[in-house]
């Protein structure tokens, strides 16, 4: 191996439940390095409140399990992949089980919660902090067994033309890039919410690999259906904090200023409509009363004590604001959660470039279609790790090393203003919210492109003059994210799901299809690698 390259069968670019369960599914024999921007609590999976959704009560089927997927998904959802995913799902719960998750109720009969879009009680759950148990049982193991690399940030994939053969990785403390090469690398960076000026994402969820993947060639869908959350808390001095869909399948209702009960004006399913009907329903009300936020109410609906022993963290977080969620409505709003979207792979988490594949939220597998079905996500991060474990070992058998050139340092200094790469962020925030957010519009999507240019040959100056940071690089990627997201929007002539255009109100049959974008391609709902017309 030559000096100062870290070499390995396999980089997992990624470290919540979705690289995790990838490097335990992986054979042990296998070189596996992981690279991890931050913290455990700092990923989205830590941050997980709901659950995972699973067949296993005696009155649900995988059929209805299917169907309420697809009916969520809105005409996108590649069926094959639903069925498969659902299918699944028992065998993925097993698996959690083995490596010591523990869900409420016991594992032998766990507490089935509801979310929205689900027609029966299917989701597993650890009280209100699935996320979090799921994180650390699964790191516990695999730090025994597996190198990390914390604090790490992908700067650029390595590719020739063979396909994909490692990562440019800045260490953040020391600014130094290193180079890491694979047979293989597979991104699990998660989405991209910090996109947009409220979400619920933590701060590292800046579209890294949809971004990285897009620069190296690979081809990404559907990057116009974020998923926006109805129920993120409106607090002025906490951000990012989400408020559980399982609160609403518990029985707590979306009230107006006046305490009024307002879900069923939208839709006849009421507070349990899937997230996208909910999530305009809240922005339609606020614009109405011309207010900031809304409320939901579970203290008129639950006991002091079913509320404190269902949702504890919930509970405490909020009193620690003083708001005691027994006694008074809690302030929300809706705010990007999920990305439906992502670097499109086939049914094993292959993208189009050799030696590249994704998982999780970072990737687009066809199971999600216009519009996510709650707690489907987690299932999906854990089926598709196990897919691509069973199809890795024979993809890079004889795959050889690719012979990285050396990084080169495009500046010897850092920037000498960081206020410029904070209001880069700042401002591309608020050009997604304002123009690219639950209600959108040609003007609106025209307005963002041109604003997203000006700042992207900023960004692009201060990359390639000065050394590189963890912030600009994150900026660059957000930057990246957003331009895909805007221009697969504009794309789309319709509403579907997610996205809802108001030059466009109703939905169009040639539109029933997905939205493919590749760097320097035009978008088009035929995927470039397909055949036949």
């Amino acid at each position: 191996m030559p000096p100062g390259i870290i070499e390995s069968d396999l980089l997992i670019i990624g470290t919540g439940a979705a690289g995790l369960a990838l490097a335990l599914y992986l054979e042990d024999d296998l070189k596996v390095t992981l690279i991890s921007k931050s913290q455990p609590s700092d990923t989205s999976s830590f941050r997980a409140q709901g659950g995972i959704a699973c067949v296993t009560a005696a009155n649900d089927t995988f059929e209805k399990h299917i169907s309420d997927t697809l009916n969520a998904g809105d005409g996108l959802c590649d069926r094959d992949i639903v069925e498969s995913v659902v299918r699944s799902a028992p065998a993925a719960i097993e698996n959690l089980k083995k490596w010591g998750v523990r869900f409420s109720g016991g594992n032998s009969e766990p507490e089935l919660g509801r979310e929205g879009g689900h027609s029966r009680r299917r989701i597993l759950h650890r009280d209100d902090k699935t996320g979090e148990e799921l994180e650390m049982r699964l790191l516990e193991r695999v730090e025994a067994k597996r190198k990390i690399y914390r604090n790490h940030t992908a700067v650029n994939l390595i590719t020739d033309r063979n396909g994909c053969g490692g990562a440019y990785v800045l260490d953040n403390s020391t600014l130094k890039v290193k180079t890491f090469t694979a047979r293989a690398v597979i991104l699990a960076t998660g989405g991209c919410g910090k996109a947009y000026l409220y979400t619920s994402n933590p701060d590292i969820a800046t579209g890294d690999g949809q971004a990285l993947a897009y620069r190296a060639g690979a081809t990404v869908a559907n990057m116009e259906f974020i998923q926006f959350h109805p129920t993120c808390l409106y607090s002025p001095v906490e951000h990012s904090f989400l408020i559980t869909e399982a609160m609403r399948g518990e029985g707590a209702v979306l009230v107006d200023t006046s305490g009024r009960s307002f879900m069923k004006d939208y839709d006849p399913r009421g507070d349990l409509a899937p997230r996208d009907i909910v999530a305009r329903a809240i922005d339609s009300q606020m614009k109405k009363e011309g207010v900031k936020h809304l409320y939901l109410d579970i203290h008129t609906r639950r006991s002091p004590g079913f509320i404190k022993k269902r949702f504890p963290a919930i509970y405490a977080k909020l009193a620690e604001l003083g708001i005691d969620i027994t006694r008074e409505n809690i302030p929300v709003v809706p705010a990007a959660h999920y990305c439906c979207g992502g670097i499109h792979t086939d049914a094993w988490g292959f993208t189009d470039i050799p030696g590249l594949l994704a998982v999780g939220e970072a990737a687009h597998t066809g199971l999600h279609g216009a519009n996510r079905l709650a707690s489907n996500s987690l299932l999906e991060a854990l089926v598709f790790a196990s897919r691509a474990a069973e199809k890795i070992p024979s993809a890079i058998s004889g795959r050889k090393f690719i012979k990285p050139d050396r990084w080169e340092y495009t500046g010897s200094r850092l920037p000498e203003e960081k206020v410029f790469i904070e209001h880069n962020w700042e401002s591309v925030r608020r050009i997604m919210w304002n123009y690219v957010g639950v209600v959108r519009n040609d003007y609106r999507l025209k307005e963002a492109e041109k604003r997203l240019k000006i700042i992207e040959k900023d960004v692009n100056f201060h990359y390639w003059r000065y050394l590189i940071t963890p912030g600009l690089i994150e900026t660059r990627n957000l930057v990246e994210t957003a331009k895909i997201i805007v221009r697969s929007a504009a794309f789309r002539k319709e509403s579907r799901g997610l996205h809802f255009n108001l030059n466009h109100p109703g939905k169009k049959e040639r539109f029933r299809r997905n939205t493919y974008i590749s760097r320097g391609e035009n978008p088009t709902g035929r995927h470039p690698g397909a055949s036949g017309t």
